[in-house]
């Protein structure tokens, strides 16, 4: 046991819950107490999640750090963690992101902070979990367990009059989409005996159990990436959600559904998975489409990067059906730079709305003049949206378009509209809040990013012109457990 704990998967698990004890007793009143030590926490969490990365064997697609408990031995359940190439990834970007969300809401949580920053460190818990576990019954606990602090963090946190509406919509979608996976989880375990994926992995299931569990599971991770008509909660919950709950919400959660697809829809019912690439591909491309066009008529700023965020995913969801390197490979990195796009942008309106308590788009313009240092990173990140050369999404979105050319023509010709309308929307959100006349008759007192603001939008910046131009840094690692995952397609 000594041993398995020293294991930095098991630290890097464990350690939001230790912080997360340490703030259950300390007292509500001291409020910067609570604070470090939640900030101590998950910078802790990220050190050993780093650690993860540098003893990660980049040279095998096999599990790796794997720890198996006996749970119910008697019903041949098990809690199994173990990561590979994929998983590594998002692990590192859900520890980085929960640093963010902490130092974001420093000034800005005025209520009851301790139980704010008990539900950040139970949500990294459970979505490290998430990410980890190499068991379909307690992947399907750990996803719908996220629900609850996320569902707290919009109800409570939440900055507008309809927050608790927001909260029970992003509830009970997600809720509701998940029970057909619970379904289809209880018919494989009583067909197959276990519910370990290194096991399902090599069951041989009929092409009908297929297309049916296949479906099952669509209901649930299409929900949460979201992939249109599913998508209707998402705005809602951005525009209701306070910044870190934003940040926390596009950066980590819509990609567990593009996980979901990788870990098992894809390499568990591989039949299924090929016969519904059209339907993936139509719903993809209408997704690219329409909310690229619904994003051109928005006025909310938070509900522009929402639906910019649906438009993005589409992208990924082309790409993980795709079935080749490139595809799969692209959409992974494309929801990594995602994960660090859209939260930076979350950020750059939550610092304009804790300054001038509006999110209306008609309320700004000419603000380069007066912020300057906000202007500049705000121009890096919307650019890095685009998907500029030399940014995160531009090596992702490449990719992914030479996939998609080699399965359809037609369908990289309309994903190729996408980026054109992602340039448009995307230059006109910070053509209207850059440039222009001051608007002096709704603002008169300006303010440039803080110190505080200054680091926490860096290193995100920092990363992603790092993985944009060295991308090979992130893909070396991807490489084997990407092989592996085709070839059980074949």
């Amino acid at each position: 046991m000594n041993l398995e704990l020293l294991n930095p998967l098991i630290l890097t698990s464990i350690t939001p819950l230790v912080g997360l004890l340490i703030l259950f007793f300390l007292p509500s009143t001291k409020k910067f107490l609570c604070q470090l030590v939640a900030l101590n926490t998950s910078c802790l969490t990220f050190l050993f999640s780093l650690l993860l990365w540098m003893q990660f064997d980049s040279g095998t697609s096999l599990f790796q750090f794997t720890t198996t408990f006996n749970w119910f031995p008697l019903f041949n359940l098990h809690y199994s963690v173990g990561i590979d190439g994929i998983s590594l990834f998002f692990i590192l970007l859900t520890t980085l992101l929960i640093i963010s969300c902490i130092l974001v809401s420093w000034g800005s949580i005025q209520s009851l902070i301790k139980e704010y920053l008990i539900c950040f460190l139970l949500l990294e818990f459970f979505l490290i979990q998430v990410f980890c576990v190499l068991d379909l019954l307690w992947f399907y606990i750990f996803f719908e367990s996220v629900l609850i602090p996320m569902f707290l963090i919009i109800g409570i946190w939440g900055s507008r009059e309809r927050k608790i509406r927001a909260a029970y919509q992003f509830f009970l979608y997600t809720l509701i989409g998940s029970l057909l996976m619970l379904l289809a989880l209880l018919v494989i375990y009583f067909r197959v005996g276990s519910t370990d994926l290194r096991i399902l992995y090599y069951y041989d299931f009929t092409k009908l159990e297929q297309i049916l569990f296949w479906l099952a599971f669509f209901a649930s991770f299409a929900v949460k990436i979201p992939m249109v008509p599913f998508h209707i909660w998402l705005p809602e919950a951005h525009a209701e959600a306070p910044t870190a709950g934003s940040v926390i919400l596009a950066g980590i959660l819509l990609k567990m559904g593009g996980y979901g697809f990788l870990r098992f829809s894809i390499p568990m019912f591989p039949d299924a998975s090929i016969y519904f690439m059209p339907l993936i591909f139509t719903l993809s491309i209408i997704a690219i489409l329409y909310a690229s066009l619904t994003t051109l008529r928005q006025i909310d700023l938070k509900k522009i990067i929402a639906y910019s965020s649906v438009a993005h995913m589409g992208f990924v969801t082309i790409g993980l059906f795709s079935f080749n390197l490139q595809g799969i490979e692209g959409s992974i990195l494309l929801m990594l730079s995602h994960g660090l796009v859209s939260s930076a942008l979350f950020l750059c309106i939550g610092i304009l709305y804790d300054r001038y308590k509006t999110r209306v788009l008609k309320y700004y313009g000419g603000l380069m003049q007066v912020m300057p240092i906000f202007g500049l990173f705000f121009f890096f990140f919307t650019f890095a949206s685009i998907g500029f050369p030399g940014t995160s999404s531009f090596i992702g979105e490449l990719l992914v378009l030479l996939a998609a050319f080699q399965v359809n023509k037609i369908l990289t010709f309309f994903a190729a509209i996408g980026t054109i309308l992602s340039a448009a929307y995307s230059i006109w959100l910070f053509n209207r809040v850059s440039f222009g006349p001051l608007k002096v008759q709704y603002f008169n007192l300006f303010q440039d990013i803080s110190r505080r603001e200054f680091w926490i939008l860096l290193p995100l910046a920092f990363l992603i012109l790092w993985i944009g131009i060295y991308p090979i840094l992130i893909l070396s690692d991807l490489h084997f457990s990407v092989i592996n995952l085709i070839e059980q397609l074949i």
